[in-house]
């Protein structure tokens, strides 16, 4: 339980969590994830539907790279960070 309260409470969650929801998103949809619409659904149940899906196509991209935007800015000021500490030995030197 620790484990989980602490990758939570990290920094990388939101981010990282946005990344995974989005790699999910596209996934699924080049599974084969509108197949459903073959089915016999009633005209705005598909039309709403769609209009769904449309705004998410459209917006996952931007949040999927905002998130590696920010996910790679936050590792880079975190690495600049530990360098710039006196007495402390950075484990890729190693």
């Amino acid at each position: 339980m620790e484990t989980l309260t602490a990758v939570v409470r990290s920094e990388y969650f939101p981010a990282g969590a946005v990344l995974v929801g989005v790699v999910l998103f596209w996934t699924i949809g080049l599974l084969g994830g509108l197949s459903w619409l073959s089915g016999g659904q009633p005209p705005l149940a598909i039309l709403t539907w769609m209009f769904f899906i449309y705004g998410v196509v459209v917006l996952s991209p931007l949040a999927g790279i905002w998130a590696a935007v920010d996910l790679s800015r936050r590792w880079w000021r975190n690495r600049q960070a530990r360098q710039q500490q006196p007495g402390t030995a950075d484990v890729e030197s190693f």
